[in-house]
């Protein structure tokens, strides 16, 4: 025994050393296993963020994407509210338009009425004795006396009977100070052929005159008056009977529109364009 005497000091001084070597390793695979645990936990806190962040990315393009949708349909009910609005502008602009051309009409149409219930008021004796009749023709206002009245056949001198009738239609019209008038000739178809009258043109007109020159003998301003001869050319109905005849042998007076009762040349230019 006492032969290897050291034995007995390096058998216990290299248990020590394996002991010393294993904690040491043990210790080093406990660090390497914390630390790749720890590894672990940042990786994974990583991508949670990273999912978060991701999350709310596409949260906000979703929000993004709604917003735009809303933006885009407020921009066409916008869009289509201008236009509506524009629409709406115009039809106004036309309906008051409308509107005051229907207020001129109107007007216009009363004081139409007005003259001529002032014309048949005064003329009232004569039209009940069948000396005179006042009508609308062709849109005009006009006084129809019968030639019959006023002038013999084939005729150019007017009556007693005549002047009579003329010299009372000049007292009425004397309240139409503002008027202009024109006295027009017009005869049947029965064509006459003299010296003096080479047809119903040349008679017919002067009838129209000698009327005229009458009324200004009474009264009436030469400027308010004009004369026409129409001839056989604008009956007032068929020359199919002696009657017939008889109602177109007549003058008329046209009582001539104001410049106020008609349209303006705006007026017109915006009815064409």
């Amino acid at each position: 025994m006492q032969r290897f005497p050291f034995l007995s000091l390096f058998i216990p001084a290299l248990c020590l050393a394996c002991v010393t070597t294993s904690t040491h390793e043990k210790g080093i695979a406990d660090l390497n296993e914390q630390h790749q645990k720890e590894l672990e936990k940042t990786r994974a806190d990583e991508a949670a963020r990273l999912a978060e962040m991701e999350k709310a990315r596409k949260d906000l393009e979703t929000k993004l994407t709604d917003a735009q949708k809303r933006a885009d349909e407020l921009n066409k009910v916008l869009q289509g509210t201008a236009a509506d609005k524009e629409k709406l502008d115009k039809l106004l602009q036309a309906t008051n338009a409308q509107l005051e051309d229907l207020g001129r009409q109107k007007a216009a149409a009363e004081a139409r009425a007005a003259t001529y219930k002032s014309l048949t008021d005064r003329l009232r004796s004569m039209i009940d004795a069948g000396k005179l009749s006042v009508r609308i023709r062709k849109g005009r206002m006009l006084i129809s006396l019968p030639n019959d009245v006023l002038f013999d056949s084939g005729s150019a001198v007017l009556k007693r009977a005549g002047q009579d009738a003329v010299a009372q239609v000049a007292q009425a019209l004397a309240g139409f100070s503002d008027r202009q008038f024109l006295v027009a000739g017009h005869t049947d178809d029965k064509p006459i052929r003299s010296a003096r009258f080479p047809s119903n043109w040349e008679l017919s007109t002067e009838r129209a005159v000698v009327v005229t020159r009458f009324l200004v003998s009474k009264g009436m301003k030469p400027d308010s008056l004009g004369a026409v001869g129409y001839g056989e050319f604008d009956p007032v109905i068929a020359n199919d009977s002696d009657d017939h005849r008889a109602q177109n042998r007549r003058i008329e007076i046209q009582l001539q529109p104001n410049l106020s009762e008609l349209p303006s040349m705006d007026d017109l230019a915006k009815k064409s364009g």
